[in-house]
């Protein structure tokens, strides 16, 4: 199974090395014709706008095409990407998941942490870092992760953003989950 991972910024050979221990063949996307030809794509963390910014206008329409017709897994700034609405300033999403974000939520770089939470009904460890919020979540959405009493992992279909960076931890449950997603559409 080939799994591209795009790799403009933010800690992409984080979730590289992740998805090769589960057997993935990755592919590094720099340039939007790199899409062509995986299976499934990792959008990782960094600035959701500086994002945008390097993947040019004809970048983000191929990004746009490919996330709504292709299974695909956002975190952090990925995540925010996938969104329909997003808040703190507001800005356009490629509108593959009905949700609405809201940048940097659970405060800058100094208030990093790491957390609990639930996947699946499980308790897994989760790191947040400048975190956006997920503070709307649409009908056909489903809540596979929480935080406390916040959705921090959504999924729509073939579709997954979560908030947190599950590259940063030791846990390959949440990868194992978007692989088997991609592999045969069921949860993992």
């Amino acid at each position: 199974m080939k799994i591209g991972v795009l790799a403009l910024q933010g800690d992409f050979d984080a979730h590289r090395r992740r998805l090769e221990e589960l057997g993935a063949e990755v592919v590094l996307v720099k340039k939007p014709e790199q899409l062509d030809g995986i299976a499934g794509l990792v959008i990782p963390g960094g600035e959701s706008s500086t994002f945008l910014k390097l993947l040019g206008e004809d970048g983000v329409a191929k990004l746009k095409d490919f996330v709504h017709a292709k299974p695909t897994f956002g975190t952090c700034a990925g995540a925010i990407l996938l969104a329909t609405e997003v808040e703190n300033p507001k800005q356009a999403g490629l509108g593959a998941l009905d949700i609405t974000v809201r940048r940097n939520a659970y405060g800058r770089q100094a208030d990093s942490s790491i957390r609990e939470g639930q996947f699946l009904n499980d308790p897994i460890e989760m790191v947040f870092i400048r975190a956006p919020r997920i503070e709307r979540v649409g009908k056909d959405v489903e809540v596979v992760a929480t935080e406390g009493r916040d959705p921090v992992m959504v999924r729509k279909g073939k579709t997954l953003a979560a908030t947190f960076h599950p590259e940063l931890s030791d846990d390959p449950r949440i990868h194992r989950y978007f692989l088997d997603l991609v592999s045969n559409g069921k949860r993992g």
